[in-house]
């Protein structure tokens, strides 16, 4: 029965290849011969692979949920005694499903895609939807025929080898897939700007059409990041949430070009600027989520994600990858011309200046991450030689490019289109200057010693301070024509100018992350001691007393759990139990630290290695501030939500410059 089931979902997922191709071609054909019910048939058939693929991921969890063991994915990838939780979330265990779950959001997303713009924009639809099969085409080949999910053993296993302990918890069964879901929705973007330079279309239509899927995408890509962030603060026992590590470089380079592509389709949108620009870095930012993909799924990378590695079926996904981006990329050389329009950036102080600058620095920071990233495997290839990139390297030449951004983010905003003078930049700045110096000069006495520190330090005050001025410079204008109070003028004013609220929001939420940041960064403390039951140490405001080390058993695993007292100066007291965990199938050793977290910071106790008699090492940190970088991307995801309850504007898809048949032959 079983087994009937999991084919269902290899003949499924064979047939929605069979359908994406009639969809391209179909797509096609309804350019060339100008035939409207082919690009109909088109449409039902991007509809009907959503299903299929739906009914492919179906299968194979469930195949995990009943612990079909007959099923050589989950037989790799789960255990009679795994509980219920990570045979749910074993799909993107390893390779066969995690791509069967890229293949399902691409999908779903297309399916949803041409669904809502379809009677809006029908001149480009045939584009997206080869542009879109075409990149499903590339995943099913893949899945099939490469690294298939659905291959069954006869008879069947007696039990599997277990999910990899380290994605045995809550924060690394939710980031994987939060971070896919930003890399799958940068493809509709991706896709109208193909269309757009398909049909040299250079005006605002495409950016406008696709804004909430670019907002959508952005950010659940920082949550898929900062989801993975919190996994390993709390999972790998080195107190920290960013090694740069490669694979951590592989989701950032992504967000660094969404992120500058977010803020320039603000400037094709107002000003029709920037056209050909936008196209290249919605192209870039798609190229660099395969990459990601190409990066996470292929080992070419060390990394703490080394579960995932594969270089064989990697060349796949850079062979993909490369075709991919000679095509987009010749298409933009060959085409991009064509969306020049006739503005240009005139004044150097404006805010589509500001928006330039902006972008130059997060590109800038990209190619920073991807040399760094990269150059190590350059060089393995090139000389045979291994060597490494490691944190000074990126801290050193990340933070003035990160500075600068910080900067802009509190000019760029409030500063007007066109031109500002010096007169109204003095009247906007001098407070925020002057405030950010003095905070500067106060954090130094108060410990931040560090250049960068103080600087970072200053340049979020000067942030606040001039969002703050600006906002509340608008409120007291309404108030005094509407006569309303403060609360109920801020309300109107953001009720009526959601983006640039919820813009705002996101600053501030950015803000507060960087201030997390800051504190983690600059003012840690940390410590490695051997204790004995009743060794004390000392922790930023917290003592530390080792009392004793126990045996302790869970569902599929057996672990050693130490208890630690600790004592704050105010007198209030608790008890931290930091573990390490074997589990038996896999002969994995996971270390679990126990963490007190307080707005003020957090206590973070790892367990080392036992020496007998009790004796164990201990790592102790004290993380000031830390838990600010999850509390500032709460407001970013607040304030993202609110830009996108903001409509866009209806938009008629505009005619061609030639007729269809000749732009596309």
């Amino acid at each position: 029965m079983s087994g009937s089931l999991i084919e269902i979902g290899l003949g499924a997922t064979s047939l929605s290849l069979i359908i994406a191709i009639a969809s391209m071609v179909l797509a096609f054909l309804s350019l060339y011969r100008g035939a409207p019910s082919f690009l109909h048939s088109a449409r039902h058939g991007m509809i009907l692979i959503a299903i299929l693929t739906t009914i492919g991921c179906i299968t194979i969890i469930w195949s995990f949920v009943i612990k079909d063991f007959s099923v050589l994915y989950v037989a790799q990838n789960s255990n009679s005694q795994l509980p219920l939780l990570y045979r749910l979330t074993a799909l993107w265990g390893a390779h066969e499903g995690s791509l069967m779950l890229w293949l399902w959001y691409l999908a779903t997303f297309s399916a949803i895609a041409v669904y809502v713009h379809w009677k809006s924009h029908p001149l480009s639809m045939p584009y997206v939807i080869m542009t879109l099969a075409g990149l499903q085409i590339g995943f099913m080949v893949f899945i099939l025929f490469l690294s298939n999910p659905f291959i069954e053993v006869h008879p069947a296993l007696p039990d599997g080898r277990d999910l990899n302990p380290l994605l045995q918890d809550p924060g690394l069964a939710f980031h994987p897939p939060t971070l896919y879901m930003g890399y799958v929705a940068f493809s509709i973007p991706f896709a109208f700007a193909i269309a757009a330079l398909a049909r040299g279309q250079s005006g605002r239509e495409w950016v406008v059409t696709t804004r909430r899927w670019t907002l959508f995408a952005w950010v659940t890509l920082t949550s898929g990041i900062l989801l993975g962030g919190y996994w390993a603060y709390y999972e790998l026992g080195w107190g920290g949430y960013w090694a740069w590590d490669p694979v951590e470089n592989a989701s950032l380079m992504p967000w660094l070009t969404g992120t500058a592509f977010l803020h320039s389709i603000m400037a094709q949108d107002q000003r029709n600027l920037f056209q050909t620009w936008n196209v290249f870095l919605i192209i870039t930012t798609f190229a660099l989520s395969l990459l990601g993909t190409f990066l996470v799924r292929s080992g070419v990378l060390t990394s703490v994600h080394s579960f995932a590695a594969d270089p064989g079926r990697g060349a796949y996904i850079l062979l993909f990858l490369i075709v991919v981006s000679v095509i987009a990329y010749g298409l933009l050389i060959w085409r991009g011309h064509r969306l020049i329009g006739p503005h240009k950036v005139s004044n150097l102080v404006s805010r589509e200046s500001a928006l330039l600058y902006n972008n130059l620095l997060f590109v800038a920071a990209a190619i920073i991450v991807l040399t760094g990233t990269l150059y190590p495997l350059a060089i393995e290839v090139l000389t045979g030689e291994r060597v490494s990139v490691a944190a000074p390297y990126f801290n050193k030449v990340m933070a003035p490019v990160m500075l600068g951004i910080v900067l802009l983010m509190g000019i760029g905003p409030l500063i007007p289109w066109r031109k500002s003078s010096y007169s109204r930049m003095q009247k906007q700045f001098s407070i925020p200057i002057g405030l950010a110096v003095l905070i500067s000069i106060v954090s130094y006495f108060l410990g931040a010693t560090d250049i960068i520190a103080m600087i970072a330090i200053g340049l979020v005050g000067f942030v606040l301070a001039a969002t703050s001025l600006d906002i509340f410079g608008a409120v007291k204008a309404h108030r005094q024509v509407t006569n309303r109070s403060w609360f109920s003028s801020l309300s109107v004013l953001a009720g009526n100018n959601q983006r640039r609220y919820g813009g705002f929001i996101v600053h501030l939420g950015t803000l507060v992350l960087i201030i997390g940041v800051i504190g983690s960064a600059f003012f840690k403390e940390e410590a490695t001691v051997n204790m004995k039951p009743g060794d004390q140490v000392v922790a930023g405001p917290y003592t530390l007393t080792y009392k004793t080390i126990v045996p302790q058993k869970g569902p599929n695993y057996s672990e050693r759990m130490a208890f630690f007292d600790w004592k704050k100066e105010d007198g209030t007291t608790g008890t931290l139990t930091p573990s390490k965990r074997n589990y038996p199938v896999t002969q994995t050793v996971t270390t679990e630290a126990s963490i007190l977290s307080t707005l003020v910071g957090d206590l973070y106790v790892v367990l080392g290695n036992e020496h007998g008699k009790g004796e164990v090492t201990t790592r102790v940190f004290w993380n000031p501030l830390v838990n600010w970088v999850w509390i500032g991307w709460m407001i970013v995801l607040f304030g993202v939500l609110f830009a996108m309850t903001k409509r866009a504007p209806k938009i008629v898809s505009t005619p061609n410059k030639k007729p269809t048949k000749e732009v596309l032959v």
